[in-house]
């Protein structure tokens, strides 16, 4: 009975991915996130040669059919981690850049690391299924890393739980932590083979579900508010590292901060600055004049 239903649930992936695919050209959602819709292609794709394969096929053919299609699929999903990334940080370049170098080098080491497993691999397991197990294992911790981060820094991206990035990542990320909790049950033989399957199996359409309820749902704009203030001031560092002023620069600096504190001042007392009083000049007393005490100082007199 469990395979009956694990089989009709991997039967009913492809027909919501089609209705997923469709909805996507509908509200032109493929030109936002072409790597998104070329992933739920390639899973069609791969229902469509591994299904046939599975019922009428050898098991060996169907096995490493199944991990080659895993591959790419994890390849793919990948890039499509990468894409939500650039979509959130859209606003903020210098952000963006910091990410694309910072996702450059995870996909590099994680190939490196594939590597290493599938050379060192031993036992029943082949090179091939040891490599895209190590693989997936670290693409599903980026995808559970990139929901929390999504859910812990949204108020300052102003990103919504409405907007359609949102819903990628969020069905990416409650399969990875469904997969990586069953792999960890199946480890420690607390679940078998048949309810782990089960599992994911189930797990995959609650998120081909997801994300159809993502696509039906008009994304809002971008929030605008106080908290972006943060993000603004991340960004301005990160551009000011990247760019730093010149070592000539000092002078114009002190300047401006000079004429500022003359401006503050003069708003500060309330008036305008005083006008320029021409220093008096001094005429000579004719010698004939003589000077004479009084009260409120020294008073000249003429003679005569």
């Amino acid at each position: 009975m469990n395979a009956k239903v694990q089989l009709m649930l991997w039967m009913a992936h492809p027909v919501m991915e089609l209705s997923l695919a469709a909805i996507m050209v509908w509200r032109k959602l493929h030109r936002t996130f072409p790597v998104f819709f070329a992933y739920i292609l390639c899973e069609i794709l791969q229902f469509s040669i591994l299904f046939p394969i599975h019922q009428y096929g050898s098991d060996l053919v169907y096995y490493y059919g199944y991990w080659i299609g895993a591959a790419i699929s994890l390849a793919v999903g990948f890039m499509v981690i990468y894409e939500i990334f650039q979509d959130v940080f859209r606003p903020y370049h210098t952000l963006k850049d910091l990410g694309t170098v910072l996702f450059k080098w995870a996909a590099l080491v994680m190939m490196f690391v594939a590597i290493v497993v599938a050379a060192a691999s031993t036992g029943d397991q082949s090179p091939l299924g040891q490599a895209v197990i190590t693989v997936q294992r670290c693409v599903r911790l980026i995808q559970c890393g990139l929901i929390l981060f999504l859910l812990v820094f949204s108020r300052y991206l102003g990103v919504s739980w409405r907007q359609h990035s949102f819903g990628i990542v969020l069905g990416f990320g409650g399969y990875a932590s469904v997969e990586l909790a069953g792999n960890a049950l199946y480890a420690g033989r607390l679940i078998n083979s048949p309810v782990s399957g089960y599992l994911y199996t189930s797990a995959y359409a609650l998120t081909i579900l997801t994300w159809l309820g993502y696509a039906l749902l008009k994304s809002p704009a971008r929030e605008a508010s106080l908290s972006l203030m943060a993000s603004h001031r991340w960004e301005e560092s990160l551009t000011d590292l990247q760019h730093p002023a010149g070592g000539d620069s000092l002078i114009p600096m002190f300047e401006g901060m000079v004429d500022r504190a003359f401006s503050r001042s003069a708003t500060a007392r309330g008036s305008e600055p005083a006008p320029i009083v021409s220093k008096p000049s001094i005429r000579k007393a004719p010698a004939s004049a003589k000077l004479e005490p009084t009260f409120s100082g020294t008073r000249v007199r003429s003679q005569g």
